[in-house]
Parts: structure tokens; sequence; C-alpha cells
């Protein structure tokens, strides 16, 4: 894709089945943001459990070519966070256009019981979003705002109304 050049509403984003028990990602409804992504087990292991506090490499038996002036961006199911406490550590995850290794998501059990991941099993979504390829340009010193350098809770926590 040349510079200047918008990348295309819709941007084909193509998957390598590397093992044939994989499940290809879908949207799971019509206008759904991300496509499903499942767990694909190897073949002598059903169940994976995760301890409370643990993490691990979940593999998806799926390799991906995300076009140029995209990337993928791994994110937690809200269901499996908020009913059984699993999550994405590093949400979201990015897969850059030039990765083709296996699609792989790492998900961590935050719930204070062991949970089991089976084969299959939807574990993450990918939403595929477009990437500002910026320039880095060092400078002397940066424009000023009203907020300055106020950082972490600088803003304030309570919610304010528009007058």
């Amino acid at each position: 894709m040349s510079q200047g050049t918008p990348p295309p509403a819709h941007p084909p984003i193509r998957f390598r089945v590397l093992d044939p028990r994989a499940a290809v990602p879908h949207r799971a409804s019509e206008r759904a943001a991300g496509l499903d992504l499942s767990a694909c087990l190897p073949a002598d292991q059903s169940t994976l459990t995760l301890a409370p506090g643990q993490i691990a490499i979940v593999p998806t038996g799926l390799a991906i070519a995300i076009p140029d002036g995209y990337e993928g961006q791994v994110r937690p199911r809200s269901g499996l966070a908020t009913k059984r406490g699993i999550t994405v550590p590093n949400a979201p995850g990015t897969i850059d256009a030039d990765y083709r290794g296996e699609l792989r998501v790492a998900l961590i059990n935050l719930s204070q019981e062991p949970q089991a991941i089976a084969h299959g099993d939807r574990i993450a979504q990918l939403v595929v979003a477009p990437v500002a390829m910026c320039e880095v340009v060092v400078v002397e010193s940066l424009d000023e705002t009203v907020r300055g350098m106020g950082g972490f809770g600088s803003t304030g926590l309570a919610g304010t109304r528009a007058i």
C-alpha cells in the first residue's frame, strides 16, 4: 500500500489452518467488532487448567496475514472475563502485519478458583484496526497544553457534568 492511499474499508484477513481441528475465526453476530478466536489444544490434551494467577499461552491452530496499514488486536471476551475471571494479560495484544507464525493467545486466570479451557472454547476476540505509521521526530520542546505534565489521575476521578 503506498503512502497517501487510504486502506480498504474491508481488508481481507487471511488465515492459514495449521491444525485441521482449528476453528476459523468468525463474528458471533452480524455487527460484532471482533472475530472470536478459539483454543486449539494438542490432540492429546482435551483441557488446559489455569490455576489462580496463572498465565498460559493458548494455541489457536491458525496463522494469520494482516494487510499493511492494519494491526490485529487480541482482546478479552467479556463473558469469559466477567463470569470466570479469565482475561488477556497484555490486552490488547498486538499482532503486527508482518507476523506469520501461529496465532496464540496469552490468558490469565484472575479468579480464586482453577479454570479449565477446553479445546474449541472461544477464548478471545480479534479486532482488526488501522495503524498510523508515524514518523519519529526528536525536538527540544513540546507545545504547552492546559493539562501539561499531569499524569495518572490528574484530571480527577469523579464524573463531571457539562454545563
